[in-house]
């Protein structure tokens, strides 16, 4: 027997995690800096003197004295990762050293989260706050050129806010989010570390016949982040459950037969989040190595997609060339008999592929400002015949997407594919075959430099 210690995943990705918060500091000062050139040039817009950013507070579940899990104001963490605590307050103004008003109380049924002292708290005049409604006594005198940033507008009312969450503020904040400093480039790599090898636990959970409880169990493990940590709630879908977009469920009792496994799952880190999506097909099932060279098709277009991620293209040109990529795979594989041009203009792909083709990504897992022309906010709404598409803005440098095409049996759609004249041209029993697969997405994520794309997920070597 070895007398070397153990090492294991657990251990690799909490010492990766302890590593990285190392690191931040020298980028985390600039990233302070180009908030606070935002802040200024949204302030001027408005004519106000700052803004008052309320990090949130606890929500009590109805009829109920427990409490939702918290989850703090994206405004709030994008100047601190202070992600786990309501009641907190920033003052900023573009010009001075941000005040956060910390919230610290006596209290013995929870834990109270210690005094700051991490990377980030030189960037702060930091005051202590043990009553949560006692915060007054920290905020500006006189409110009448403040306005308060956040969700709970009784709050900001009976505090004597006037101006609460003014449009042409967030509209220009909102938009300056696409474009990502360096701190948020390293939390967003370091997000993606963490779901890579949660979905690499779960890959081998599904290859060993595990449930989605299992599974899911399995890249909670891995990743070190439970179903309150993650950014959204976990897609572990085996079978015909990939054919629903938004599973979130979980089975607590392996099918007797695993054939297909999509899971999308991500990781928060810092407040920033990671979205990927794989999908496996499981060896020595019926129609097993026909879904699996489906999977591969579908992988060689988020490739291709990828490499069309460029400055200067329209997000929406990304979208309809996927549409061109799924049309290509119905053709070349029979389910369609019709060229992929055809079937593109029949708009037989929005049955198999009904989604966006991604987002932007950052401190939230659809990140704002997809759909505006420009900083003042003026809508740039999806095409109609693509409603679902959640960014039409032009690709620039330093913006972040997910790229995330898809391939499903859905039963709803194709019924109604079935009842129209583009019938003729399906072959239904390929599609029957295909059906007990459920569906395929593969979902990366990608940050764009003026001249390369940085494939954060296949990075990691996540195939």
């Amino acid at each position: 027997m070895s007398c070397w210690p153990r090492v294991t995943l657990v251990d690799l990705t909490t010492k990766m995690i302890r590593g990285a918060m190392s690191q931040h500091q020298a980028t985390y000062q600039q990233h302070i800096e180009e908030l606070q050139s935002r802040t200024r040039e949204a302030l001027q817009r408005e004519g106000l003197d700052g803004l008052v950013i309320h990090s949130g507070q606890g929500k009590r579940l109805f009829l109920d004295d427990n409490h939702y899990p918290f989850k703090v104001n994206p405004q709030f963490k994008a100047w601190l990762p202070v992600i786990d605590n309501p009641n907190c307050w920033l003052v900023v103004n573009g010009v001075d050293k941000p005040t956060l008003i910390f919230y610290r109380p006596e209290d013995f049924w929870h834990k109270v989260p210690p005094e700051p002292n991490d990377f980030w708290t030189d960037s702060f005049d930091i005051k202590l706050l043990q009553q949560a409604d006692a915060v007054e006594k920290f905020l500006p005198y006189d409110k009448r050129r403040f306005a308060y940033v956040g969700e709970y507008i009784e709050v900001a009312k009976a505090l004597g806010f006037e101006n609460v969450n003014p449009d042409r503020v967030l509209h220009y904040l909102h938009y300056q989010r696409a474009y990502k400093t360096d701190y948020e480039l390293d939390c967003m790599r370091e997000a993606n570390k963490l779901a890579v090898a949660g979905h690499k636990a779960a890959e081998q959970a599904f290859r060993e016949g595990k449930s989605e409880f299992d599974i899911n169990l399995a890249y909670a493990m891995a990743s070190r982040q439970g179903d309150n940590d993650v950014p959204y709630t976990s897609i572990v879908a085996l079978n015909e459950h990939a054919s629903i977009l938004h599973y979130m469920q979980c089975d607590t009792v392996a099918p007797k037969e695993s054939r297909s496994f999509l899971i999308d799952a991500g990781a928060n880190y810092n407040g920033y989040a990671a979205d990927i999506t794989r999908t496996y097909s499981q060896n020595d099932v019926q129609n097993s190595a026909m879904f699996r060279d489906l999977i591969q098709a579908v992988d060689k277009v988020t490739l291709t997609l990828v490499d069309s991620l460029k400055p200067g293209v329209a997000y929406t040109d990304i979208h309809l060339l996927a549409h061109d990529g799924i049309a290509q795979i119905l053709h070349d594989t029979g389910m369609v008999n019709l060229t992929p041009p055809e079937i593109v203009e029949m708009g037989i792909t929005r049955t198999f592929f009904p989604h966006g083709i991604g987002h932007f990504l950052g401190l939230q897992v659809h990140d704002v400002g997809g759909l505006v022309n420009d900083d003042r906010g003026t809508p740039k709404p999806a095409p109609d015949d693509h409603p679902f598409l959640r960014c039409t803005r032009m690709v620039e440098a330093r913006q972040v997407f997910t790229i995330e095409p898809g391939l499903y049996f859905i039963e709803s759609l194709l019924r109604d594919l079935k009842a129209t004249p583009a019938s003729k041209f399906i072959n239904w029993d390929t599609i029957d075959a295909y059906k007990p697969f459920g569906g395929i997405r593969i979902e990366d994520n990608i940050i764009v430099h003026r001249d390369k794309n940085e494939n954060m997920t296949r990075d990691l070597d996540l195939n």
